[in-house]
């Protein structure tokens, strides 16, 4: 329950922060959101399960709402507070803006800070080894397939001439300019190589951050890394989640960001050569490690390695002789999931074999850090060796796991898996990839059960009028005690805004469609004014972009030069008193802030569907079908939904801004599905055509 004491603080830091911010408005939807918040964890609703789901519309100043009532809350029951966002501008606004002034206006301290993955920071061994030419620089990196170009070797010097100089602190982030990914793959830090208990890597930016993290009340971190820790089992990189009150911002990214983290792929071909190589660097690693027993270990590691090659090379053999009918992505998609009883057969001996390769090479690279702790091993000598582990240790892992799973047919949770043929010059060769469909009973096991509470908040979770989708999505549907929360926007959208219906006699399905678009567009555009102009598809946006500019019209479109650029040169026409055209794909529908004069007119080319032609999304069609489900019903709709309603978020982005939208798709008011989309919108001043 909520003590008096308690409410008391939340109140008082309400008010010295309305008192502190400039403009500040009284909202009821914050306030309510504050209360539900404390309520939910203080375990009003229910004891254990203290989760709340919450859709709070632009303008209802949710992150506010959140510090003002899980921050106090944390405080009071000992508690961290980890705030997940998917996106680096939420994280950069929360550390950089909304935290700091928090802190100095709230009443009460606390100390906070940005946690990254390990892959965001230098290992400061691999940085000064990449820039020797001896072997060791070779033996640290066994996949660089080619020498760095003189612009990667350059990058490299300045990074490491800036580290030495302390200009720079050694994270990707913080370098003002763009690293190649081939130069930070040389470099980056990786949970292999970097062993705290080594005392050439105490002072290494990733173990220096890590320290930190103890001494935070406030840790603002990205869905990846969530993820990353709860794979490890929870309290491995970031606070135990039983304690831990967390906020997942932007949370209608968390099912997707799951389903990827949970999947795994191997090539065949370019598997047995890397396990050909990890034969010659186990007998280096054996021969350096003081213990006799690596020898043994070494003998094992040989044998299984030996073992998942030739059964590698008999899938090989498979694979060839296959007549899959592969399609015009050179991709073949397994129905159901199921593979061939010959591929089950030989995936359960590789993800037996891979597994004992890994657990010999986890005993080397253990030996061989406690030789090193010993004094018995030099740094310089074990360092590129334990580099190198690392680099195989990562591929056995995920090795194993794709083939664990393909062994595993007959799961009780439902799986996409695919091949996809890779053609080279004089050579090809065959990914498998393995997905699961639904990862709610992962997040349900892993976090929601283990957590001391979680606030999930996002301006898009409901589709079609319910949270549903979204409940059944991440694991919470029929949970005792979650509660699902609306906190509608202070906008008055019938006086800021008019959504416009035009009529048409052209259908979005028609192939005339695109043409359609480029012939009646002119007369919905603003010279004058700020536009942006957003289609369901790349294919589509190029074919009106040239007709468009035949006849002169000056169009600003994604793809053409970076999404800063672009938005900047935008804002710089509005500014300049032109007006400005901007032609953008579904990527612009969200986190895209451009509040006032900046965007007055918004045209939506067509409802946008995803269509399901990728391998996962085709499994998941298929799994809902032989569920007796309706997959455009039960997935396209409601994901399209949910994508409208974030496409016409971009208008209004204040209570001060106005504006129209139009929207160039008729199925909004012909189709059933469509009527329930079109009320699912914000509650616009209506003018439909007919």
């Amino acid at each position: 329950m909520l003590s008096d004491a308690l409410k008391k603080t939340i109140r008082q830091t309400h008010q010295n922060i309305a008192e502190s911010l400039e403009g500040y408005r009284h909202r009821s939807s914050q306030n309510y959101l504050v209360a539900e918040i404390a309520k939910t964890l203080a375990g009003e609703y229910h004891k254990t399960q203290r989760i709340c789901v919450i859709e709070a519309g632009t303008g209802t100043g949710k992150s506010l709402a959140y510090c003002l009532s899980a921050l106090p809350m944390a405080l009071a029951k000992k508690k961290k507070l980890v705030i997940s966002t998917a996106t680096v501008a939420l994280q950069e606004q929360l550390i950089n803006k909304e935290l700091p002034f928090f802190k100095t206006h709230c009443g009460f301290d606390f100390k906070f800070d940005l946690v990254k993955g390990r892959q965001r920071y230098i290992c400061v061994h691999k940085l000064n080894a990449a820039l020797n030419e001896d072997s060791m620089q070779l033996s640290i990196m066994p996949t660089l397939s080619s020498p760095l170009s003189d612009m990667e070797q350059k990058c490299l010097i300045e990074l490491h001439s800036a580290y030495q100089d302390k200009r720079w602190q050694g994270d990707r982030d913080s370098w003002a300019d763009t690293i190649p990914d081939k130069v930070w793959n040389l470099i980056a830090c990786d949970k292999h190589a970097c062993q705290r208990q080594m005392k050439s890597h105490h002072l290494c930016p990733f173990h220096l951050a890590r320290q930190k993290i103890a001494q935070m009340d406030v840790l603002v971190i990205n869905h990846a890394l969530l993820l990353a820790d709860l794979e490890l089992g929870g309290g491995k990189i970031l606070p135990e989640p039983s304690d831990t009150f967390y906020v997942i911002d932007e949370a209608h990214h968390l099912p997707h960001i799951t389903r990827d983290f949970s999947s795994a792929a191997a090539t065949i071909k370019g598997t047995i050569e890397w396990l050909d190589k990890l034969l010659k660097f186990s007998g280096k690693m054996a021969a350096t490690i003081v213990s006799q027993k690596a020898i043994g270990q070494n003998f094992k590691l040989n044998d299984a390695a030996n073992d998942a090659s030739k059964d590698l090379k008999a899938v090989r053999d498979i694979l060839d002789a296959a007549d899959f009918n592969y399609n015009q992505d050179d991709t073949f998609r397994f129905e159901h999931g199921i593979v061939p009883e010959s591929l089950t057969a030989k995936a359960k001996d590789i993800s037996d074999a891979t597994q004992d390769v890994l657990r010999c090479l986890n005993k080397m690279h253990d030996a061989l850090t406690l030789d090193v702790s010993d004094g018995d091993v030099k740094p310089f000598l074990a360092d590129p060796l334990l580099a190198e582990s690392g680099q195989y240790i990562n591929r056995l892992e995920q090795l194993h796991k794709l083939w664990h799973s393909y062994a595993n047919k007959g799961e009780h949770t439902p799986h996409a898996r695919w091949i996809k043929r890779l053609e080279y010059k004089h050579h090809h060769d065959h990914l498998l990839c393995d997905c699961p469909i639904e990862v709610g009973y992962y997040l349900k096991d892993k976090l929601w059960k283990e957590c001391a509470g979680a606030v999930l908040c996002s301006a898009t979770l409901s589709a079609l009028g319910t949270f549903d989708h979204f409940a059944k999505e991440s694991g919470l549907a029929h949970e005792p005690g979650v509660k699902f929360i609306k906190a509608n926007s202070p906008f008055d959208y019938p006086k800021q805004a008019t959504l416009h219906l035009p009529a048409a006699d052209v259908e979005p399905t028609d192939k005339a469609f695109s043409d359609h678009l480029a012939k009646v567009l002119p007369s919905y555009l603003d010279k004058t004014k700020a536009n942006l102009v957003l289609f369901a598809s790349y294919w589509q946006m190029d074919h009106v972009v040239k007709l468009l500019r035949k006849d002169h019209w000056q169009v600003l479109v994604q793809g053409e030069q970076s999404r800063d650029s672009l938005l900047r040169q935008h804002k710089a026409n509005i500014d300049n008193g032109k007006g400005s055209i901007l032609f953008g794909t579904q990527s612009l529908s969200e986190g895209l802030d451009l509040p006032g004069k900046y965007l007055e007119n918004l045209i939506i080319t067509k409802i946008p569907f995803a269509v399901p032609t990728s391998p996962i999304e085709e499994a998941q069609a298929e799994f809902v079908q032989s569920k007796g489900g309706n997959p455009f019903l039960s997935i396209t709709v409601p994901d399209a939904a949910k994508k409208l309603v974030q496409s016409c978020g971009r208008l209004l982005r204040k209570e001060t801004d106005h504006g129209r939208i139009i929207i160039l798709d008729r199925r909004l008011v012909t189709k059933r599905y469509g009527k329930a989309m079109l009320d699912t919108l914000p509650p616009f001043k209506r003018q439909i055509d007919y």
